[in-house]
């Protein structure tokens, strides 16, 4: 299937990419230049900022509370934005759609990006807020049931690097892990999928600028070859959590998520791997609003209430 008609226009009006190194700072001012205006995001029953105390320090969260009730559920989500861009605001609506459709508390956090904090900062963060949010289950109005991770793009990385670690320290709580097109192999040596070649230009994110926008992360001390930077690179998958890994056709990372799911198949975790036709990196950030793409927060919904 070719890209879908509404995404294809969008990426032929983009402006040529600046020519020299990165700016992070710039490019994180104009990712929240396009954010909607507080009226115009999806209602809920609250949102609250909260800093969350943590064993990695106070972190900056948000949590969704998304109707009136005596306990929820609880998903603990991880923006993405290749380790240094991103925020509570920029991944808001992704959120709040993910609270809406679930009736989970979702609980966002801002954990802290490359190259001004050094790995493994950001995962840290991400961990310490998993089992704050556990420990804090009274105060949050968690049930006790349902302690779900989601995370898209580097966002899936922290997912399913949070995952394993909690797997490893014997911390059972986590029941399912949620990885929309994951970044799960930061090697990025275009022979080792296919999909590196197939997608390579023409469809947003292009392989040519993974190294680059990976650069501040892995300069900041990520090595590739840690399973904890590149949870494929994790031997042994056995005993982690039920996950739903969503890829996208026309994304340079399709297989390594796809190859990761069949992975944890082969270890007996239950896995579900979905791939949206017509769709490019990005999709359930920036094209949710697209009917068939929409979809993604239901058959999120339909995943959590499996198991």
């Amino acid at each position: 299937m070719t890209l879908h008609p509404e995404i294809a226009q969008f990426i032929a009006s983009l402006p040529a990419p600046p020519e020299g190194p990165l700016d992070p700072v710039a490019m994180r001012a104009a990712d929240e230049a396009h954010v909607a205006p507080l009226e115009e995001r999806l209602p809920l029953h609250a949102v609250d900022d909260v800093t969350a105390k943590t064993a990695a320090g106070e972190v900056p969260v948000r949590i969704y509370t998304p109707v009136e009730a005596d306990s929820y559920g609880m998903l603990v989500y991880f923006h993405g934005g290749a380790f240094f861009l991103g925020s509570l605001e920029t991944h808001d609506h992704v959120a709040r759609s993910l609270a809406k459709e679930t009736g989970l508390k979702v609980v966002s956090v801002g954990y802290r990006l490359a190259p001004e904090a050094a790995f493994p900062a950001g995962l840290d963060d991400c961990y310490a807020v998993v089992r704050w949010a556990a420990e804090e289950g009274t105060g949050l109005a968690w049930d006790g049931t349902t302690l779900a991770v989601a995370g898209d793009s580097s966002g899936g990385t922290f997912a399913a690097a949070v995952a394993a670690r909690a797997h490893d320290d014997g911390f059972d709580r986590i029941t399912h892990q949620i990885l929309y097109y994951p970044s799960l192999d930061l090697d990025f040596d275009v022979d080792r999928y296919p999909s590196l070649r197939e997608n390579a230009v023409g469809y947003g994110l292009e392989t040519a600028g993974l190294k680059p926008f990976n650069a501040f992360y892995l300069d900041s001390g990520a090595d590739p070859a840690d399973p904890l930077v590149s949870p494929i690179k994790r031997t042994d998958l056995t005993g982690l959590p039920p996950a739903l890994v969503v890829t996208a056709e026309h994304d340079p990372m399709r297989d390594e998520g796809e190859l990761y799911g069949e992975r944890l198949r082969e270890a007996g975790v239950e896995a579900t791997v979905s791939r949206y036709e017509g769709a490019g990196h990005g999709f359930v950030q920036h094209f949710s609003w697209i009917p068939e793409y929409q979809a993604v927060f239901t058959q999120t919904r339909d995943f959590l209430g499996r198991s």
